[in-house]
């Protein structure tokens, strides 16, 4: 029984497992993270291979030759909103040149189960977290069982399409099994493939824990269509193993990602994460997600214990945008976040989004402000993009405000975002061209330059030095094609 786990080809610099999926305009690639989770789970029992065509510069031709060579039973495909097209398309081409199941995973699966399974390439979808589900897939191929009993899945059976039960999501003691990602990273992919514009390079993500906290946001689409809202922690001597495992296994990594979506949301938690990662004597820099209400004392615990970066949702700098998008943080609260971190000694890498509820050319103003006051030293800007299953979504098209219900649309022909939502006070096109002014203003500048050198004195100055340099390469291709 093999298994081939296929993060299928697409754009150059794509990332499937990106919160806003596009071809990152710094250079930005991310792992095919879900993708490697559900590895790791599935080596377990069954001969595996991880490909990620994104990453290796794989067209559709060199997967199929790739796929006859290793011959598997199963072919599993990860997808996404703005790639489900090609990514069906792959899947058919993979089913007219090799007998094997095919099944498609990802956030789409969720929301359009039934619409994938009208195509002949694919026989079954994985809805929501898939690691076991995968698993159980191949358990029944391999004994050539009925699929009826697997939770979390529709397919097809005798040309009638089934949707089973949805599956529980996976407890923490489930998570703590799990093998490391990491692990995988190491056995089937290159670190230095991947590259985030606000860690050092080579870095690695992970997941301490599954699930957001709050469940709150309006335009966030992992909980609804992927992960869940609960929130799903592993323990802490976990997640410190696997530091622990990195440290001594991937030495050429300068930095571990935790990739919740609020790693610092429990005080308690992050204190005795901090104080264990001393204890143990770790030294392996890492950097994670927070939000705007973290404190002080927490922020200099974390800071001791060789946290480098807080990624922060700041969103927009306005107040009623905030409470539109259920944020749950002011401009005030932005502001002290800000200055805690300055002092704690941690960067920060805002988040903001353009083409929220309530955005107008005021409010745009308001955010530049906003930018200009807290200087982020990496500087995040996207276009608000409303996928479906969010409430963003449901809002914009209750309103008449989007341009196209297909996310496939959501992207130009550069892979990059482009607004498919227009107001009647601030069209697509302005939402678009003010995620490029704002981005250009604040990196093409001479006000920019003591916040780079800012970065570049600190303890990892040659490294910061090459990842701001990488960063402004792939920038400045950016905007030269734009």
């Amino acid at each position: 029984m093999k298994v081939y786990m296929l993060n299928p080809p697409f754009l150059p610099h794509f990332g499937r497992g990106a919160r806003w999926q596009d071809t990152g305009r710094g250079g930005t690639l991310y792992y095919p993270i879900w993708l490697s989770y559900a590895t790791g789970v599935v080596a377990q029992e069954y001969e595996t291979r991880l490909v990620d065509a994104p990453a290796w510069n794989w067209n559709k031709d060199d997967v199929i030759v790739d796929i006859r060579k290793f011959k598997p039973d199963l072919v599993v495909i990860d997808t996404s909103f703005p790639s489900l097209n090609n990514d069906i398309k792959v899947a058919e081409a993979i089913k007219q040149s090799h007998n094997a199941k095919v099944v498609l995973v990802g956030p789409t699966a969720s929301q359009f189960s039934e619409e994938i399974l009208q195509s002949n390439g694919i026989d079954i979808v994985a809805r929501f977290e898939y690691d076991f589900t995968i698993r159980e897939i191949a358990q029944a191929i391999d004994r050539n069982e009925a699929f009826a009993y697997i939770r979390g899945i529709s397919y097809k059976d005798n040309g009638k399409i089934v949707h089973n039960p949805n599956r529980e999501f996976a407890d923490s003691l489930e998570l703590d099994k799990i093998p490391f990602v990491s692990q995988v990273y190491k056995r089937y992919l290159n670190v230095k493939d991947y590259f985030l514009g606000s860690a050092l390079c080579p870095e690695v993500q992970i997941f301490t824990g599954r699930g957001c906290p709050y469940h709150l946001c309006t335009f966030c689409s992992w909980p609804p269509t992927l992960m869940g809202g609960g929130y799903r922690v592993r323990s802490i001597s976990n997640v410190l193993d696997e530091l622990e495992w990195i440290q001594d296994n991937l030495p050429e990594v300068n930095e571990v990602v935790m990739e919740d979506d609020t790693f610092a949301f429990n005080k308690k938690m992050v204190m005795e994460f901090c104080q264990e990662y001393k204890t143990r004597g770790l030294n392996v820099t890492w950097s994670g997600n927070a939000r705007a209400t973290l404190d002080y004392e927490t922020m200099k615990k974390m800071r001791d214990s060789n946290c480098r970066l807080l990624i922060v949702g700041y969103e927009s700098g306005n107040d009623e945008i905030l409470k539109n998008v259920k944020k749950g943080i002011t401009v005030k609260q932005i502001k002290q976040f800000a200055r805690y971190a300055r002092k704690a000694g941690l960067l920060v890498h805002g988040d903001f989004i353009i083409g929220l509820p309530g955005e107008t050319k005021e409010t745009i103003l308001e955010t530049k402000r906003l930018i200009k006051e807290v200087k982020p030293d990496i500087l995040q800007v996207s276009v608000a993009s409303p996928f479906p299953g969010t409430e963003f979504y449901e809002w914009a098209r209750t309103n008449g405000y989007l341009l196209t219900d297909d996310p496939n649309e959501y992207l130009d022909d550069q892979g990059h975002q482009k607004s498919i939502i227009s107001y009647p006070s601030l069209s697509a096109e302005e939402i678009t061209k003010t995620v490029d002014e704002i981005l250009k203003s604040y990196y093409i500048s001479m006000e920019y330059v003591p916040i780079a050198l800012r970065q570049v004195i600190r303890r990892h100055g040659l490294q910061e030095m090459r990842r701001l340099w990488y960063s402004a390469r792939m920038f400045a291709r950016y905007v030269s094609r734009r």
